[in-house]
């Protein structure tokens, strides 16, 4: 009785787990560039006496789908959208680096580049534009700048976004949003990759995909507490035998 109890109470909480995730999937379908990411399970056998008939269900850490999002033409100058196995370097809350794909960029009061609240990583550091000055980026990722005064073709180039190259598992997502290595390095920028300016890549999270998820794992929890409310009646039966007894 007890092994059922410790199943069926293993299954829900995967179930409670699950759908954390999906609800975060779902919170993030408008996000650019955003990644869906996936609970990875692993059964392992109840050890205990007698035959290991019974098999719990372990959560083995956080997934992500690497596939690309829908890309749209957005003609905004700040908008880039990344190529595949591409990342754009930004730093984290901790003043460490980290990656992301999305490419929303923004340019607050003070001329600092940031994209979703975090300070846009450059050839050399954080970068910082003119105040008032027009930003155009190249599909190498060079930004470049034209002040007031300046004639309409006269652009000055200011730095470069450190753009990497990063292969579908090497890098680790974080609760933040943002993927770091395993070790915790940067990576080397790689000047051969290249970005496409005006466009904006899409979160890769399908709605309908999302919320079958969600229906099937608010079904899979009822029956998981469904058994663990027949095993407690099971056991109050077999209580009741024995004061019989």
């Amino acid at each position: 009785m007890d092994r059922m109890l410790f199943t069926a109470m293993s299954g829900a909480n995967q179930a409670l787990e699950q759908q954390a995730v999906v609800a975060n999937n779902l919170a993030n379908i408008v996000t650019p560039g955003f990644r869906a990411q996936l609970v990875e399970m692993q059964s392992s056998p109840v050890a205990g006496e007698g035959l290991p008939t019974r098999v719990s269900v372990a959560a083995n850490g956080i997934g992500v789908d690497w596939s690309q999002g829908p890309v749209v033409h957005t003609d905004r100058a700040l908008d880039v959208a990344l190529g595949e196995n591409v990342m754009l370097a930004v730093q984290a809350g901790d003043g460490s680096e980290a990656y992301t794909r999305r490419g929303d960029l923004q340019v607050d009061g003070t001329g600092a580049m940031s994209v979703g609240g975090r300070p846009v990583i450059g050839d050399g550091g954080p970068v910082t534009v003119p105040l008032g000055s027009e930003v155009t980026l190249g599909s190498d990722g060079t930004i470049s700048v034209r002040e007031l005064g300046m004639s309409p073709r006269g652009l000055s180039p200011v730095g470069k976004l450190k753009l990497v190259s990063a292969l579908p598992g090497t890098l680790q997502p974080g609760t933040d949003g943002l993927f770091r290595t395993a070790n915790s390095q940067p990576l080397p920028a790689d000047d051969t990759l290249r970005v496409a300016p005006g466009a904006l890549e899409g979160s890769n999270v399908s709605p309908t995909s999302a919320m079958v998820a969600m229906i099937d794992n608010s079904r899979r929890y009822d029956m998981q507490m469904k058994a663990i409310s027949t095993a407690d009646e099971n056991a109050k039966s077999a209580n009741s035998l024995l004061s019989l007894s």
